[in-house]
């Protein structure tokens, strides 16, 4: 399968007092605001490692519901928080925390086949950063 996939960003004004937005092909996000502010401070907008942290964690969650049904699984819930550091301009780390209620799973099993997630994820693949994972099971 071969698919491509468009976002598009603006920028007008210097990189402390200028203004952006951004926006994706599926108009998911329609000229988001994207701020210096909401990128190293906080305000209401977006910022690329927040995207990062969101493809990241819709990813590999998708990934691992995929592995769990080959190995005759099927999630209740799959639940994944990605966390981005940023650090002197470089994303340093993300950690996923996955959280999981998957019927008759063994922990063992589960935390397995989300490790094997993590590693075969597409976006996982394209990131050049460390990646931690904790799983756990949920009832």
């Amino acid at each position: 399968m071969k698919f491509t996939r468009k976002a598009n960003a603006n920028w007008q004004g210097s990189g402390m007092e200028g203004k952006g937005t951004i926006s994706t092909q599926s108009t998911t996000l329609d000229k988001a605001q994207l701020s210096f502010k909401t990128r190293f401070a906080e305000g209401v907008g977006t910022n690329p490692e927040e995207l990062v942290a969101a493809a990241h964690s819709g990813c590999f969650t998708m990934q691992l519901s995929f592995l769990l049904n080959e190995a005759g699984f099927v999630a209740d819930d799959l639940s994944t928080e990605a966390t981005v550091t940023f650090e002197d301009g470089t994303i340093t780390l993300i950690h996923l925390d996955l959280k999981g209620k998957v019927p008759s799973i063994s922990a063992e099993e589960f935390e397995a086949t989300a490790a094997k997630a993590k590693e075969i994820c597409p976006i996982s693949k394209l990131l050049n950063t460390t990646i931690t994972l904790s799983a756990s099971l949920i009832n």
